[in-house]
């Protein structure tokens, strides 16, 4: 099975260096602020741009013109991998991180300030689906980034625990969107016109926070030891991306699958089922975003879990455990979703956050641990992000179509396909653990 050759057995031990904490903090900051603006731009999608930039259309239209903006972000990001994984591996992890999280964070607060439909016509939703597209551009280069950033600081024993701030981010993310809207929601009012005019925009116009402390932080920090190696040593690539399909296209393709299923339950569950609950159920507002707090803590809670589990119990172990559980669970949710009962809503949505948790755990050190140095972020970045667009963007755009023509019980089968993706990529590939990077 391992025919990966830069996997080298390591029995490593060294204490982290004294700037550990510190690039642990820069890795999660980042990642919390990039999942931050993808949630709360999801959840508007949901639950507010259908009325603010596409009023003219039936509801049902509206919603998967939304649910569209949405996923466009996931195209752009592959080609954010290509273009920032060339820049990270030839100029640097930390100076591709300034760029990447600078064009996310601005892009985000500039969505704050679209006008709407009403108000400029056509323009709205133009201007509105070019800001996500640059969103997606630089989020294709902001986890891989971030993932590399611990992972070649780390030592390789604990690569997986350090790897685990990463991850945490997207549950951090989760939670604050919900957090910020919740507040938005409760401050101005459900169901007042203030919050459809100019409540909703305060959760993006916040991202401009984030960024600063972001940003002092990514500044704060040095390159990281492996790349200051490579560059000393003239190992760098020319053209990375190149010698990434040439030499390692199966690692490429298989972390893409493995990842399939991640961003299935990531934005289903924090998408798709957000306007489901809204639209169908018929659950308020306040309670879908308290129930999406819940869900985010689930997920922290098991990714902190599953990301310190895997450095004693190996990578892979770990997350196909996640996937075995995740395809039952694909075929439960709905219905439990389907009773309107308030705590059987919760429950599915916590428990899909939760199994995320435990696949998406060791994530942050496996997929850096397959590639090599000199194209290890254009290989991270490509295998995230296409994966983002089978799983992440084509699951909510058809769920509306599989619910119309043969209800809910065909997206379960559609969450089980996906999650079975993951779960053959995740076995056809090596154990990473203890590889020399």
């Amino acid at each position: 099975m391992n025919d990966n050759p830069t996997l080298v057995a390591s029995k490593t031990t060294t204490s982290p260096p004294p700037s550990m904490k510190r690039v642990a903090f820069a890795s999660y900051v980042g990642t919390a602020i990039e999942f931050y603006d993808f949630y709360i731009y999801g959840t508007a999608a949901a639950l507010v741009f259908p009325a603010v930039f596409f009023p003219n259309l039936s509801p049902t239209l509206a919603t998967i013109a939304s649910f569209a903006t949405f996923a466009a972000a996931f195209f752009s990001r592959p080609l954010g991998a290509a273009i920032f994984g060339h820049f990270g591996d030839r100029l640097g992890r930390k100076k591709t991180l300034v760029a990447t999280l600078l064009i996310m964070g601005l892009s985000t607060v500039a969505v704050g300030l679209v006008p709407s439909t009403a108000a400029i016509g056509v323009a709205a939703p133009i201007l509105l689906l070019t800001l996500r597209l640059l969103q997606g551009l630089a989020a294709g280069g902001e986890w891989a980034g971030a993932a590399l950033l611990s992972a070649e600081y780390a030592p390789p024993a604990k690569r997986g625990m350090y790897g685990m701030f990463t991850q945490l981010g997207v549950g951090s993310g989760l939670v604050l969107s919900n957090l910020m809207f919740l507040s938005a929601n409760v401050t101005i009012g459900e169901e007042s016109s203030e919050f459809m005019a100019w409540g909703w925009r305060l959760p993006f116009l916040f991202s401009a926070v984030l960024i600063i402390v972001a940003l002092y932080v990514r500044l704060s920090i040095e390159e990281t030891p492996v790349f200051r190696k490579e560059k000393k040593d003239h190992s760098v690539a020319q053209v990375p991306l190149a010698d990434l399909l040439r030499q390692q296209p199966k690692q490429t393709l298989l972390g893409a699958g493995s990842m399939t299923g991640v961003f299935t339950f990531s934005f289903m569950g924090g998408t798709y089922l957000t306007g489901y609950a809204s639209t169908e159920l018929g659950h308020s507002r306040n309670l879908i975003l308290a129930v999406g707090i819940l869900g985010g803590l689930f997920m922290i809670l098991f990714t902190a879990i599953s990301a310190g589990m895997c450095d004693k119990y190996g990578r892979r172990r770990i997350m196909l455990a996640g996937f075995v559980l995740g395809v039952p669970w694909s075929f439960a949710v709905l219905p439990l979703l389907d009773t309107g009962s308030p705590i059987l809503f919760a429950i599915g949505i916590a428990g899909t956050f939760g199994i995320l948790g435990i696949s998406y755990g060791p994530m942050a050190s496996f997929i850096p641990e397959l590639f090599e140095t000199r194209f290890r972020f254009s290989g991270a970045g490509l295998a995230f992000n296409l994966g983002g667009i089978v799983g992440g963007a084509v699951p909510p755009l058809v769920a509306g179509a599989l619910l119309a023509a043969f209800g809910s019980g065909a997206i379960g089968l559609m969450l089980a396909l996906l999650i079975l993706v993951s779960l053959a990529s995740t076995y056809a590939l090596p154990e990473t653990r203890g590889a020399v990077l």
